[in-house]
């Protein structure tokens, strides 16, 4: 248990120079790329549902996970990938086992994408 809540805690740890980002348009071509990409990523009931799990706790171990649903395990790790590639979820690993949470900053800039529409 102490191996799970060290994943648990530094998972959705963010350094510093990460909260320092240069504003990007919320309009335009780059943009549109954008959101067409973080709305795919999102565009599975199941990755929709991993992450209401994760935004009920800070993280989550890939196990926790698999047990909210009646999937494969190897099913699930590939939802968590593109949600990884996405940038909406980050991972920490400690030996055989990942950490999971949601990555806030893009989950702001997906909200604020979606809110020009």
């Amino acid at each position: 248990m102490v191996e799970q809540s060290k994943l648990e805690s530094g998972c959705c740890a963010v350094p510093g120079s990460a909260l320092k980002t240069e504003p990007r348009p919320i309009e335009g071509p780059e943009a549109d790329e954008e959101l067409a990409s973080l709305a795919k990523a999102i565009g599975h009931p199941a990755r929709v549902h991993i992450l209401r799990i994760l935004s009920q706790k800070e993280a989550k171990v890939c196990s926790q996970i698999v047990g909210e649903f009646p999937l494969a395990q190897s099913t699930v790790s590939e939802h968590l990938r593109i949600l990884r590639k996405a940038g909406l979820i980050r991972s920490r690993e400690n030996g055989p086992r990942a950490g999971y949470c949601i990555n806030y900053e893009t989950l702001r800039r997906l909200k604020a994408l979606v809110a020009i529409i």
